[in-house]
Order: structure tokens, then C-alpha cells, then sequence
């Protein structure tokens, strides 16, 4: 598609989101997402996957991609659809009290739970759901976007010594904080941060630095704050989002039949499935419910993070406070955040993030 770049909208860390105008008439509005050629092994990522697994509403369209030269450059461009109603994190920060109704809630919670499901059956992991990385349609149908940390599942356990930090850090999961663990299951515990912003207008975690905020992820049973003003729906519902142990925790399937974002149709499922099962509990979840069984623990594992996924000066320092290697237990590497001996440097520019 022959197209000129127009406004720029934003930018991060890969390059910046334009408008793209099509050279011939068109009532299509495209944005693209274009990064040196020389450093565009992200964007080419997210490219691919999104070829991979399009054909879904809940998911921004991949319209193509392309070179361009531009001001002596080399550029590669990857054209999206245009989502008009910007990222969440705009819609809670032009609310009037930064927090939606739950009747919004709901709605955009079941989407995203189609779209979630629809990656995990694709064999993906998206690896960093949050506010930015949800945009919304015109009609408010929300779009999962920024795939450039996805990986393919099949990967992630052919290569269990590669085990990377990937994503941003208020989002992150327990298992990936202390184990470098990946895998759907982590979305699940991103999703459930993001509804509870959703509710409250901030994140779920408050935090000082980082080294805090890891040791309140990965050490211990504090779980993110509940929303008071959520219905008991909704916190039976983030319940099963936030289980410290990813092996436990409810998956997109299951959680598209909880009645938090069951329609009533799927409700009166449930119901009957219930009474099928022969449970004389009167909660919907039974059906779900886990039995009792034993994880194998591996908190004291020793594995190897290279991290190439997180570029924030915090990370370095915590590498560097271990002679530039990952290679100890997950408990060493928290004490050793507990101390207090790093400090990040938050002056560093690299990895911030700023859109218009």
C-alpha cells in the first residue's frame, strides 16, 4: 500500500506511531509504527505475530509493512489500523475521578478475556497487557495492541535456561519476578492489575523504587489491593486472576464464564452445570474450582536471566549486583533487593515512554 507519513502521535523505546495517509483515495485511517532498520528486531516480532494471529476483533490489525528511506535513513514500517479512541490509559486519565463505572468494567473486561484467549490458543503469550497496550475502537471495542514482547509458547519450553524479564514491571506476575517463569498465566495476573486500575483510577501497586516494588511481587502472600466500590462479582472475579501460584490461577477460558462477564444465557449454563456436577455449593464457580494437589516448588532453582527484555538502569544493577549474571536463586536475588543495595537511576532515559 503506497502511503506518506502524517502527524506523529507518540513514541517509544522501538521508534514513533504516526498517522499513515494512503496516496490514493481511501476511507481507511492507518497509524505506523516505524523504527531504524538497524534496530527493528521488535517491531519485526510484533509483525509476525500479528500475521499469525489475525482475524480477531479484540485485536489491532496488521495492514502490512514496508521500507522507507526518510532524512538519509533506512526506516521499517509496520501499518495498523487506526484505533480512534486511544489507549485506555488516556480514557482513565481524562475521567472525572480516573476511574470507569463497572458496568464499563465488565465490557471491557469480557473483550479483552476474547482477545486474551484467542493469543493463548494462537500459542502466544502477550507478555505486557496494561492501560497503553489497550486501545479502544470507535464504537469502545477494545483492541489488544504492542505485540514486540510476545513469544511463541512452544519456545518458551524448548529453552527453559533462557528465562527473561519481559514486560513492565507494576504488571509483572509473581512467577516471572521470582523465577523468570513465562507463560499464559502471567496475562492472566497483568489482566487482573488492569481491571483493579480500572475500578480504582491507579495502579495496584504503590511503590517507591523498584528493588520495593519486586520484593512486594515476588516474596511472601500480599496480594494487590481489592477495590472497595467493586462488586462482590468483581472480587470473587480478580481473586482468580490474582493466585500466587500461576499453576492455579483461573485461565481466559474459564474466566469468560464467570459471571463478573458471563452473559446472563451463560449464566443460567453455569447454573446447570452446577446442579449436573452435583454440587449443592450455591456459587457459580464450583465448576472451576481446583482440587487440592501439590506444585513441585522451585523457588530454590538456580537458572540464568539474560536480560534483554527490560531495559530499565534498575535491572542492570540488579545483574550487575550478581557479577553480571542471573545465576542465583530467586530468595538470593530478593534479599539482595531487600537490602537496599541498588539504586536505581531514574535519570537514565532509555525506556521511557512518552505519548502525545
Amino acid at each position: 500500500m503506497d502511503w506518506v507519513r502524517g502527524e506523529a502521535i507518540g513514541h517509544g523505546s522501538f521508534g514513533k506511531v504516526s498517522f499513515a495517509i494512503p496516496r490514493k483515495q481511501s476511507t481507511q485511517v492507518m497509524v505506523v509504527k516505524s523504527s531504524t532498520a538497524s534496530r527493528s528486531d521488535t517491531l519485526m516480532n510484533e509483525k509476525l505475530i500479528l500475521d499469525e494471529i489475525k482475524g480477531c476483533p479484540q485485536i489491532i490489525n496488521c495492514l502490512g509493512d514496508s521500507y522507507s528511506y526518510e532524512k538519509g535513513e533506512k526506516l521499517y514500517n509496520v501499518l495498523l489500523e487506526y484505533a480512534s479512541g486511544g489507549a485506555l490509559s488516556e480514557k482513565l486519565k481524562n475521567s472525572g475521578d480516573r476511574k470507569l463505572l463497572e458496568i464499563e468494567i465488565r465490557k471491557y473486561t469480557k473483550s479483552l478475556l476474547k482477545g486474551l484467549h484467542y493469543i493463548h490458543k494462537c500459542g502466544y503469550v502477550h507478555c505486557d497487557i496494561k492501560p497503553q497496550n489497550i486501545l479502544l475502537g470507535e464504537d469502545g471495542q477494545v483492541k489488544i495492541a504492542d505485540f514486540g514482547l510476545a513469544k511463541r509458547i512452544e519456545s518458551i519450553k524448548d529453552d527453559k535456561l533462557r528465562c527473561e524479564l519481559r514486560g513492565t514491571p507494576l504488571y509483572m506476575s509473581p512467577e516471572m519476578v521470582t523465577a523468570g517463569e513465562l507463560d499464559t498465566p502471567a496475562d492472566i495476573w497483568a489482566l487482573g492489575c488492569v481491571i483493579a486500575e480500572m475500578a480504582t483510577g491507579v495502579p495496584v501497586w504503590g511503590y517507591s523504587d523498584l528493588a520495593q516494588l519486586l520484593m512486594k511481587i515476588g516474596v511472601g502472600d500480599e496480594l494487590p489491593e481489592f477495590p472497595t466500590k467493586l462488586s462482590e462479582e468483581g472480587n470473587d472475579f480478580l481473586e482468580k486472576c490474582f493466585v500466587k501460584d500461576s499453576k492455579k490461577r483461573w485461565t481466559a477460558e474459564m474466566l469468560l464464564k464467570h459471571p463478573f462477564v458471563a452473559d446472563e444465557d451463560d449464566t443460567v449454563l453455569l447454573n446447570e452445570e452446577r446442579c449436573n456436577s452435583g454440587s449443592l455449593s450455591t456459587s457459580p464457580r464450583c465448576p472451576f474450582d481446583f482440587p487440592d494437589w501439590v506444585s513441585d516448588d522451585s523457588s530454590e532453582s538456580s537458572v540464568t536471566y539474560p536480560i534483554t527484555s527490560l531495559p530499565s538502569p534498575a535491572i542492570q544493577e540488579l545483574r550487575n549486583l550478581n557479577g553480571g549474571s542471573w545465576s542465583t536463586t530467586p530468595a538470593e536475588r530478593l534479599r539482595a533487593l531487600l537490602s537496599g543495595e541498588i539504586r536505581p537511576d531514574w535519570s537514565a532515559a532509555d525506556g521511557w515512554v512518552s505519548v502525545r
